[in-house]
């Protein structure tokens, strides 16, 4: 008992000292996460709104891919583009195995079909009388197109907080592509692993809180956002 709190007591220590390997870990995990977001999300929310306002032939298959990939097994993920970019495989002269390129990559096919799924959602969801009005008072398709986009815009948010959540949390995938490499392509999740089997309690602690808040964060945000277009449908 005493050692774990002396082990809780240690991880705040270094949170709130700002410990200098503590916050690069947490910087890394961001800018990897942000930037498979970010790329999940330019091709995810186009990809959600053409599904939504289009009909066309295999629409469904693509629908239902969509769906069925948000439950995709991130180690199954990993080992695909494992063997992409290992050097035997079809991709391996880019040398990019081992690196947060590989990290993005991963998480972004992780991300992506959770953005576009959620966000054609949240489209479909609009009454066709938006588009409709849109249309009365003169607008283009484009333009009604984009009326029906901007009324499905919490929808929209909401999925792309759910990607960041989901990319946030992964482990499985990134460590089998990223190495666990110190200072290179250790995000929090892969060093809560690994400290944790080296008996360091206290990072792993540290890291398992801050994860833990972002993780909270990330789910209130998600509620407020959820919680607005509920009112704004309302």
């Amino acid at each position: 008992m005493g050692t774990l709190l002396e082990s809780f007591h240690r991880a705040f220590g270094l949170i709130i000292g700002l410990n200098a390997e503590l916050v690069a870990i947490v910087l890394r995990s961001f800018a990897i996460s942000g930037t498979a977001l970010a790329v999940a999300s330019l091709i995810g929310i186009p990809t959600g709104a053409v599904l939504g306002l289009k009909r066309f032939p295999l629409r469904g298959i693509v629908i239902s891919t969509l769906n069925a990939f948000m439950g995709l097994p991130p180690v199954v993920a990993g080992l695909f583009i494992y063997i992409l970019l290992s050097r035997s495989g079809p991709l391996g002269f880019m040398s990019l195995l081992y690196s947060p390129t590989a990290m993005i990559i991963v998480q972004t096919i992780l991300a992506y079909p959770i953005v576009a799924a959620l966000s054609h959602s949240a489209v479909l969801g609009v009454g066709p009388d938006i588009r409709l009005a849109a249309r009365t008072l003169g607008a283009t398709r484009a333009q009604a197109a984009a009326a029906v986009v901007r009324e499905a815009r919490y929808g929209i948010l909401s999925a792309v907080i759910a990607g960041l959540g989901r990319v946030m949390a992964e482990v499985g995938a990134i460590l089998i592509v990223g190495g666990n490499i110190a200072g290179y392509t250790r995000v929090m999740t892969t060093a809560i692993a690994l400290e944790t089997d080296k008996g360091d309690f206290s990072l792993a602690l540290a890291l398992g809180i801050v994860l833990l808040s972002i993780s909270i964060a990330i789910n209130v945000a998600l509620h407020m956002v959820q919680r607005k277009g509920a009112r704004g449908n309302a």
